[in-house]
């Protein structure tokens, strides 16, 4: 049965160069077998469609001729594993009368980070080694986390050395050429595959990507760089944070050794509760009691405000449940001006024990009330 190249690659008979290239693209990263969750049948299916597709003279001979149109004399056999490892770490496809250039996407680079070579010549994921993050959990109490406030940190965790910076050497030692790598961070070591020999590029085991090696060892930190002690600093927070928000302190983590990329500090923000208030986004709710002849008469009442006390007023005739807003007195914006708005909530309190004189009282009112 002749293979439908289109179906492989989920694209309509119609489409456009681009639009091909972009669905190999995906499948080919979807499915390379030495990612996790790969699927190498899926993998090579793709591949083949494309090998066709993907040029238009073969493409015309394929809507011809169908997918046994090799057989036709149209052209040789397909593109092997190395060759086409071989065009990603070149940047492009040259193959008989099919040719690819990777140019500017990032389609080279994207199997220099699964195989540790790049396209532009740097170095993917292979590279030096990057600290572990760190998460704390900080404590804030309602006002703090409102109007913004520093707190002191204390962490024990890796940090560069302070004896040779980092490098590993002992001071006074010299730095020399790593003889494994040449130099380079990187040695070629060829890995067997079921698609056959594949040179990948690695971090250099002796100098941990470096490319070169001190004479002689960090006595302090024993030649990697780091080392294990209490650190304290300070960490704004910004007015306006809520509760389980984090700040994330880039560079703040763990050290790295040999130089490597220092991890994040993630610092996790836990709000206290307040008997006063309750917060929703930017705004601001206070439960505020009055008594009967207060919601029938109004009255002028002075109630906690993040800024203090505050007089307010309240209607007569209000009722049970009714919110008095005051306008710019809430929560901070987070990172811009201006603030959300307090709102108090009335709720009338009914007393339960009455004398005889007030209950007789209300009986004559009863109507008029």
């Amino acid at each position: 049965m002749s293979k439908d190249y289109y179906k492989i690659l989920g694209v309509d008979k119609n489409a456009s160069q681009d639009e091909i290239r972009k669905a190999f693209q995906k499948m080919a990263h979807q499915y390379h077998p030495d990612k996790q969750g790969g699927d190498e049948v899926k993998f090579k299916e793709a591949n083949e469609a494309y090998q066709v597709l993907g040029n238009e003279q073969k493409r015309k001979q394929y809507d011809q001729f169908g997918a046994d149109f090799e057989q036709q004399g149209g052209f040789g056999g397909g593109m092997g594993w190395e060759d086409f490892m071989r065009a990603a770490r070149s940047g492009g496809f040259e193959n008989g009368n099919f040719s690819f250039n990777f140019g500017g996407n990032d389609f080279g680079d994207m199997f220099g980070d699964i195989f540790g070579f790049s396209s532009r010549g740097g170095q993917g994921r292979g590279g030096r080694g990057r600290g572990r993050d760190i998460e704390v959990d900080v404590e804030l109490d309602f006002k703090e986390a409102a109007f913004g406030v520093e707190k002191e940190l204390n962490l024990r965790k890796k940090t560069t050395c302070d004896v040779c910076n980092g490098s590993g050497a002992e001071p006074g030692s010299k730095m020399e050429k790593c003889s494994s790598c040449g130099g380079h961070g990187q040695v070629v070591q060829n890995q067997r595959t079921i698609f056959g020999t594949i040179q990948q590029a690695v971090v250099c085991s002796d100098c941990h990507g470096q490319g070169q090696k001190p004479s002689s060892k960090c006595k302090h930190c024993g030649g990697d760089g780091v080392i294990t002690k209490n650190n304290t600093f300070q960490v704004k927070i910004p007015a306006g944070i809520n509760d389980g928000e984090s700040i994330r302190l880039s560079g703040y983590g763990e050290a790295a050794a040999y130089n490597g990329m220092s991890g994040d500090l993630y610092v996790r923000i836990h709000i206290k509760k307040n008997k006063y208030f309750s917060r929703d986004g930017y705004e601001i709710f206070t439960d505020y009691e009055i008594n009967f002849s207060q919601a029938v008469m109004g009255d002028k009442v002075e109630i906690e405000t993040l800024d203090g006390m505050e007089k307010i007023v309240i209607p007569a005739g209000i009722e049970s449940g009714q919110l008095i807003r005051l306008k710019g007195k809430g929560i901070p914006y987070l990172r811009q001006k201006g603030r959300g708005d307090h709102y108090i909530k009335i709720k009338i309190k009914v007393p339960k024990n009455i004398s005889r004189d007030l209950k007789k009282k209300l009986e004559e009112l009863k109507n008029d009330l």
